[in-house]
């Protein structure tokens, strides 16, 4: 296990701490602040041996604080950790404030002139809008029915929807206006953020989250040194589903996320894959990430990132041959999508080998390995940092 050797100075510390801190003041002065969403950060007093520094990115919708049990451990044992939000997640009002994709207005408008027009779909989001759960996601055939009264009352969406589902198509800007990229460089502004700090950069994330890991190390190959991706959003889970996010943007139909308080547009999960599939999927990015070693976590219970999409990419950066690390839990693990929080429960599950996950976690950014029968072991590996349980 390599020891901690990295000695930040107080100037060195007391930069990154100013800067971050006016970061945090930026989003505290705005109207639009969503409480409890503040980026915080651990770090180490100065003149103390540490391993380096840490990022760590929630998921989408969620809050930093959704991992503040890996923080909290990955500090105990050596290293400096900042938990940034991801770009736009300081602030409520998505619609304004999140990454989004939607059609330019000059297509939008006649598209929802039609619909309003449509006694059909008028009827439909009518009934949406007064039901019991108003915010929760239409079902999967809910979803293909929508999709084709879409086409029948606008044909041409079908050619339109081609600019978006291709990875960085020549048309996509003729017919969509997009912040998707605001992910990445929002990254960037809080990376930079780090910059009086000494030694190596980590970037850790949870599915939008770890696709925003992902990019940020592709980008800046020169300071972070591995990844680490927990069930990444490279794209949205199922095909029938992409294509409803990617159709169903301009009727400003909103879903509900990790925050029972907060509603966002179907638009704002376009943006999330477009950003995996044309950021993190591009050539430029696999080929720098072939050398930045990378942990993937992904399960079989997936309900929100493409798992063959992470599977593909895991390979075209160059699998276990090239260094990088593989784990998949199966589906009777019952372990979901948000596996960090042993406390999160999604589909009426909860990760239960959160423990061996933090201690392979700790294990990759210290050496580069993981010992994969651990990952399924409910119990530690006595020769790593144990993980306290739940209090």
């Amino acid at each position: 296990m390599t020891e901690a050797q990295i000695v930040p100075t107080a100037d060195q510390i007391t930069k990154a701490r100013q800067a971050i801190d006016t970061y945090i003041r930026s989003i505290d002065s705005s109207p639009d602040r969503r409480v409890g969403a503040y980026p915080y950060y651990l770090f180490h007093e100065p003149n103390q041996p540490i391993r380096g520094t840490v990022m760590i990115f929630h998921g989408f919708s969620a809050k930093p604080h959704q991992m503040w049990r890996l923080a909290d451990y990955l500090f105990r044992n050596g290293f400096n950790v900042y938990q940034p939000g991801l770009a736009g997640h300081g602030f409520i009002y998505p619609a304004r404030n999140w990454p989004q994709v939607d059609l330019r207005p000059e297509i939008a408008g006649p598209l929802k002139e039609k619909v309003k027009k449509d006694p059909v779909l008028v009827n439909y989001l009518s009934n949406l809008s007064h039901s019991a759960e108003p915010t929760a996601r239409p079902n999967r055939m809910q979803q293909a029915a929508l999709i084709a009264r879409l086409v029948k009352i606008e044909p041409r969406l079908l050619d339109i929807v081609k600019a978006i589902e291709t990875p960085n198509d020549p048309d996509f800007d003729q017919y969509f206006v997009s912040s998707h990229l605001n992910y990445l460089v929002n990254a960037q502004a809080r990376l930079s953020e780090l910059d009086s700090l000494p030694g190596p950069i980590y970037t850790v994330g949870l599915s939008v989250g770890g696709a925003t890991a992902l990019a940020l190390a592709a980008s800046r190959p020169d300071r972070v040194k591995a990844t680490v991706a927990y069930a990444p959003l490279l794209q949205v889970y199922g095909a029938e589903r992409r294509r409803y996010v990617n159709l169903a943007g301009p009727l400003d139909i909103k879903e509900l996320g990790w925050d029972p308080t907060l509603q966002f547009p179907v638009g704002c999960l376009t943006a999330t894959n477009r950003f995996g599939g044309s950021v993190v999927m591009s050539p430029t990015s696999l080929q720098t990430l072939k050398k930045i070693p990378s942990f993937l976590v992904l399960t079989e219970n997936e309900d929100a990132a493409d798992i063959k999409t992470s599977q593909d990419f895991f390979e075209k950066i160059g699998g276990t041959r090239q260094g990088h690390a593989y784990y998949f839990y199966k589906a009777e693990d019952l372990v979901p999508h948000p596996m960090v929080d042993p406390t999160e429960v999604s589909q009426n599950m909860s990760n239960r080998y959160w423990q061996s996950l933090y201690q392979e976690t700790f294990r990759f950014l210290t050496v580069g390995q993981v010992d994969e029968p651990n990952l399924g072991n409910l119990g530690q590996d006595p020769s790593l940092p144990q993980v306290p349980p739940v209090s």
